[in-house]
């Protein structure tokens, strides 16, 4: 069976050749993450590992898919050769699949030979970007419905097979109940659930025979009540339990249009009136996580909910800022500067910092710190073999993101964004918010250190018990930047502008660097990160 080796962008392979020709082979480490969370968004959930990583380790350039690419034009014999041997034999470390998580925190780091880890980059994107959408659009979905179960209807609205069949996988992880996508339960032994299409009650010669004989067909059936008329759907409804006695066993009706809240609550009441209080009230059409809350909230008497496009495409945040950048080479870290894509060298390592049952925050660290915190990244890939084969576990999956989700604080389960400003919350890597005091400078305002952790979860530290490993800057970096005045009373490195640093996309690893010096230095949980990143930015090299 054909690998997914082409499922690549050009420029990857035209950087393979470049590696090769070049002899460029030492280790190189990569990191997957989010730039910012979209709008409405108070955190992520991390999803689509397992499925990427059968496709790693399965990856393989057949001789038809060299053919093709020999007929591009641009690579010779030799290169096409060593594509023919091609495996991925380096080290991926994850955040498991149902992990909620924030803005620049790494999902996944690839540790392997440069071209190796490479050539994957539009492959790791795919299947973690989709996933993720998906499985955290699911979890809003789910905390909205307030533990009434949420069924996937939208195989038929997704943006493809692949999809639709992954975005169940993600949907279930997220917390949704089953889906009506049969491929999808094949591939992951996703509960299935369906009831019946307005067709067939159009097709048969009255809605009255259509419930009928749907009902004895499948007694443990729900009925759509809405196709002509949703009230006089229900009083066919018990009619039928009536004609049928104890042979009516029908689970649910369905009320897919219409004023929901109002026609729950008719439809209860005459249900409840005719004896069958045993006969719940599924609701669909068109919905999304906001009616849900609302019904909810209100206390509809409806049991399950069904949701299709909104679910299938994540409507109100249909696509990730997510990317997947050099951090580290041949034991130098890497690092990007471009103005609102800057990324942070070397490999990392996230801790999860707990009061009580209560996640609180996070600190960015390096990958081989030590801290009193609970590592959320491991490795899931050594030498190109998957730790556990057996990991695609999706009950467990969604045990897991139920928990998690439920040890975060109550106000990033809100359907609106918790961030006050775009420069704290999630966004907060190093500094951007106001500066946070130590305890003893505490003025009793919002910038205290503990109660601006306390305040936002996802307000992320960073810290680096090691020195950075060195970087070198590209040779026309200062040229690039234009001339001000200069910046050396703030401690900028020599012949560096201080805010040409902060417009070039410097800015969260230099802002507040100097100026609060002394005060970061008395922060015990900012203040090794402050200072090694001043000792790395000091060391740049610019020659």
């Amino acid at each position: 069976m054909s690998s997914n080796a082409l499922f690549a962008d050009l420029y990857q392979l035209t950087m393979l050749r470049a590696y090769f020709e070049l002899g460029m082979v030492e280790e190189a480490a990569f990191s997957l993450f989010v730039r910012k969370l979209p709008p409405r968004r108070n955190f992520l959930i991390a999803c689509g590992l397992a499925d990427l990583l059968k496709e790693i380790e399965s990856l393989r350039f057949d001789d038809d898919q060299l053919r093709y690419v020999r007929s591009l034009g641009d690579f010779p014999d030799s290169f096409l050769e060593w594509l023919r041997e091609f495996r991925f034999t380096g080290d991926i470390y994850a955040l498991p699949e149902g992990t909620p998580f924030f803005a620049n925190e790494p999902i996944l780091e690839v540790v392997a030979p440069i071209a190796q880890a490479q050539l994957i980059e539009t492959l790791v994107l795919n299947q973690i970007g989709l996933q993720t959408i998906l499985a955290s659009k699911a979890a809003r979905i789910v905390t909205a419905a307030r533990g009434r179960p949420v069924a996937d209807f939208g195989a038929r609205r997704a943006q493809g097979i692949d999809a639709a069949t992954k975005g169940a996988r993600a949907f279930y992880i997220g917390g949704v109940a089953a889906t009506s996508n049969l491929a999808a339960g094949k591939a992951y032994g996703i509960p299935v659930s369906g009831t019946m299409a307005h067709s067939f009650v159009e097709a048969c010669a009255s809605e009255a025979k259509a419930f009928d004989a749907f009902a004895r067909i499948f007694p443990r059936t729900t009925l759509l009540v809405d196709t002509y008329d949703t009230l006089a759907g229900v009083a066919k409804v018990i009619a039928l339990s009536r004609s049928l006695g104890p042979s009516f066993k029908v689970r649910a009706i369905r009320l897919d249009s219409g004023d929901l809240d109002q026609l729950a609550r008719e439809s209860r009441r005459m249900l409840d009136d005719a004896g069958l209080t045993n006969v719940q009230i599924a609701a669909s059409g068109g919905l999304d996580e906001d009616q849900i809350d609302r019904l909810t909230a209100c206390n509809a008497p409806i049991d399950l909910f069904g949701v299709g496009t909104d679910l299938a495409v994540s409507s109100d945040a249909p696509a990730l800022d997510i990317a997947y950048k050099l951090v580290e080479y041949a034991g130098v870290g890497r690092m990007k500067l471009s103005t609102g894509k800057s990324s942070l060298p070397g490999r990392k390592q996230i801790f999860r910092n707990y009061r009580g049952q209560e996640a609180v925050y996070d600190v960015i660290g390096r990958h081989d710190e030590t801290l009193p915190a609970s590592p959320l990244l491991a490795p899931v890939m050594l030498s190109g073999r998957r730790c556990d084969d057996k990991a695609d576990d999706l009950d467990s999956m969604r045990s897991y993101a139920k928990g998690a989700i439920e040890a975060l604080p109550p106000r990033h389960m809100k359907s609106k964004s918790v961030q006050s400003s775009p420069n704290i919350g999630n966004q907060c890597l190093i500094g951007c918010a106001p500066h946070p005091k130590t305890a003893s400078e505490d003025d009793g305002s919002s910038n205290s250190a503990i109660r601006g952790r306390e305040r936002l979860f996802g307000e992320v530290e960073i810290t680096a018990r090691q020195r950075l490993p060195p970087f070198r800057a590209p040779r026309n970096w200062i040229e690039q930047m234009g001339n001000r005045e200069s910046g050396a009373q703030h401690g900028a490195p020599s012949g560096v502008k201080r805010d040409q640093l902060m417009r070039r996309g410097f800015a969260e690893p230099v802002r507040h660097l100097r100026d609060n010096s002394r005060t970061q230095r008395r922060s015990p949980k900012l203040s090794a990160f402050h200072a090694e990143i001043g000792e790395f930015v000091e060391g740049i090299d610019l020659t």
